[in-house]
């Protein structure tokens, strides 16, 4: 059953993971897609050092993504979309408070979801709103679908930040796809606005929900070896393949390209 669907242009794009630095390099990696290894943190040198210092390995890829993307725009509402957030974090205020040991204050504040958010936006002095979402699998089409409705509501522009990175060891065995390190953006606009010699074609997204049968069989095929959604999704992109289908959560979700 066929639910919706929305149509939009991207604008700018902009990526970053350990050893993928440059657009070449990105092009690359989606001609023949491997597992994103190395360690670095992105230099985020748009951000002041105060700031840029409070955010660990996953905010800065984001941080750096976003800095890039929107090239000193200022009042765009932004949408950040991360499965585990900042579950590293996390994990060490949890692992501190069994041992009985005092909680940073610091860490607590950085370990929400919205964390990356939250210092983009204060670093930028910028009032426009921002949003956090984590949806599963399906993370970044309910964040494609998020930007799509802020745009819909009249903003001329919207930065989307799609990030992950590796789990901690203790989370390794519930793993359900190979995870890596990376974060992407794109400053999207409705479809039917002017875009710039940079942009892309205009990209749909609809989606329709499985049968139970579908539901079943998508179940028994899940690959605990495939890439990220966020990757997958990259991918597709930078390709420009003509389609990209997932069928995750319930959902058959239809990436296209229109000309």
């Amino acid at each position: 059953m066929k639910l919706g669907g929305v149509r939009f242009s991207v604008v700018s794009d902009a990526a970053w993971a350990p050893g993928l630095d440059t657009t070449a390099a990105w092009q690359a990696w989606a001609g023949k897609p491997y597992v994103i290894e190395g360690s670095g943190d992105a230099a985020v040198a748009a951000m002041p050092a105060m700031l840029r210092r409070r955010a660990g390995s996953m905010g800065k890829m984001a941080l750096e993504a976003a800095y890039r993307c929107l090239d000193g725009r200022i009042d765009v509402p932004t949408v950040f979309c991360s499965r585990h957030g900042e579950c590293a974090r996390s994990t060490e205020l949890l692992t501190d408070l069994a041992h009985g040991q005092p909680l940073s204050p610091t860490s607590f504040s950085l370990s929400v979801h919205n964390a990356a958010a939250g210092l983009f936006s204060i670093a930028r002095q910028d009032p426009a709103s921002h949003t956090a979402l984590a949806a599963g699998h399906s993370g970044v089409e309910h964040a494609v679908i998020e930007a799509c409705g802020l745009l819909a509501d009249g903003a001329a522009e919207v930065l989307l930040v799609v990030y992950d990175g590796m789990l901690p060891e203790v989370f390794h065995e519930f793993q359900d796809c190979q995870e890596q390190a990376f974060a992407w953006a794109w400053l999207m606009r409705e479809a039917s606005a002017e875009s710039g010699p940079t942009s892309s074609s205009t990209i749909s997204l609809s989606w329709s929900s499985l049968t139970g049968d579908e539901s079943s069989v998508m179940k028994q095929e899940l690959d605990s070896c495939r890439q990220p959604a966020g990757l997958e999704v990259l991918a597709f992109y930078l390709r420009q393949d003509p389609e990209l289908i997932r069928t995750v959560d319930g959902r058959r979700w239809c990436w296209g390209r229109l000309a």
